[in-house]
């Protein structure tokens, strides 16, 4: 069970709406760019935005037979016509992962919220109704939502007294001083970011949704990009009706093994993109367009390619004899990212705590593949004095791709006694040499 109030350092609260449901109440940026946001939904800060205090309320997201306590929603008592409150009803569209959005706050998870004007494709910037662009997600809890919003028509609202009018907006608030909205086109994804190893197969969510009451046979595109370290290309088009099936679909791949569904894309809004044999070039930030009718907008999606290093001693065995040091290596083979970390300790006889000697070793330079993969090894000279028989040394291993370091081991062994008797036989073997070389 969970148990839900306001916080003020979270963004996000429940609320329970009389039809049973939860409200979701998001504290968001409206964000506003001088030239015009455009209709791609793209949502971003820096110096050219401004960035207008909003709230965002989700109203019926889902049933509350799972939550012990949610805190009340009310609107302010007195209408405010600077206020920012986009009242959403969602229930003309689905919106996939509502469940990770309710629990956000038991789990201790932040929500960042953006709101922008959306202009639909070919429509007149101060057409009725009005259109607007959230950008939902959850911090780490795999979930990103693109919700595009379209304001009620005057008979959807309350009737009565002469509406308050937004400052900013300039629309007709309900008699709560709220900007009623509705959902009519969502674009999510419920892993944002995918870690996957070289060689491997990797599946990128994505998907839409859209107003029951939109044309069945309508076209729907997909189009997925790649960005990485300033540079983009294409890996897959696809334009699908529902009506056309698998054969009348177009689909242009330009990624080998890369592939998207049409049939599922057109009756279940999936879409996906599926990699083969995946390889360090396939690391980037993945761009997911989805365009029906009048809305196309996109999730951005975080491809890490992964590939745990190799650990090898140099030696199996080590004696150390004499007064000379000698050299061990650690080795780490093929590894990516570059990110790797090694530790030398040594466990001396009898000692309760390890010694770290990580700071007398010595790095090679990181030697990188024809794959993209790394290598790299640690040397460490080891004394006789520093290290007697029975020390354990140990060179510890760390990289991402681990779920946990890695250990290579070996004992220092004791060095073999010397046999006088070996070295009686010795002498009297090379005399014999000699005398018969002499002879």
């Amino acid at each position: 069970m969970c148990v839900i109030y306001i916080h003020s350092c979270l963004s996000l609260s429940l609320s329970v709406s009389g039809l049973g449901g939860a409200d979701v109440v998001l504290s968001c940026s409206y964000i506003e760019e001088g030239g015009g946001m455009g209709g791609m939904g793209g949502i971003g800060g820096g110096a050219m935005f401004s960035r207008t205090p909003s709230t965002l309320v989700l109203r019926d997201m889902a049933e509350t037979s799972d939550l012990e306590t949610v805190t009340p929603y009310n609107p302010p008592e007195t209408p405010n016509a600077d206020d920012l409150i986009f009242e959403v009803k969602v229930s003309s569209v689905e919106i996939p992962g509502a469940d990770i959005l309710l629990h956000a706050d038991c789990n201790e998870q932040e929500v960042t919220c953006e709101i922008s004007q959306y202009i639909p494709r070919g429509k007149d910037p101060d057409a009725l109704p009005a259109h607007f662009i959230g950008s939902l997600q959850v911090v780490g809890g795999g979930l990103s939502l693109t919700i595009v919003l379209q304001t009620l028509s005057e008979e959807e609202t309350e009737s009565g007294a002469t509406p308050l009018i937004q400052s900013k907006l300039k629309l007709p608030l309900s008699q709560s001083g709220t900007l009623l909205t509705q959902t009519v086109y969502v674009v999510y994804s419920r892993s944002p970011s995918v870690a996957a190893p070289i060689g491997g197969d990797a599946a990128l969510d994505c998907g839409f949704r859209q107003q029951n009451d939109m044309p069945p046979q309508q076209e729907v595109g997909l189009e997925w990009r790649l960005q990485h370290k300033g540079h983009g290309r294409r890996i897959l088009e696809l334009k699908a009706k529902e009506a056309e099936g698998e054969e009348g679909s177009k689909v242009d791949v330009e990624r080998e093994g890369a592939s998207a569904d049409s049939a599922l894309l057109v009756s279940e809004g999936n879409a996906s993109l599926s990699l083969t044999k995946l390889k360090v070039s396939d690391e980037g930030t993945y761009i997911c367009t989805v365009g029906s009718g009048d809305f196309q907008t996109q999730q951005v999606i975080q491809l890490q390619i992964t590939q745990p290093p190799r650990v090898s001693l140099s030696e199996e065995k080590l004696t150390l004899d004499g007064k000379s040091p000698q050299k061990l290596s650690c080795h780490c083979h093929r590894y990516y990212p570059l990110d790797v970390k090694v530790e030398w300790l040594s466990f001396p006889p009898s000692a309760e705590e390890a010694v770290d000697f990580s700071e007398e070793a010595s790095l090679s330079s990181h030697r990188q593949h024809s794959d993209g993969t790394f290598s790299l090894s640690s040397h460490l000279f080891l004394r006789p004095s520093e290290h007697p028989p029975g020390t354990v040394v140990t060179c510890r291993v760390s990289h991402p791709a681990l779920d946990a370091h890695t250990e290579h081991s070996l004992t220092v062994e004791t060095p073999a006694e010397k046999s006088y008797w070996m070295i009686l036989v010795m002498l009297v073997l090379t005399g014999l040499f000699f005398y018969q070389l002499l002879k």
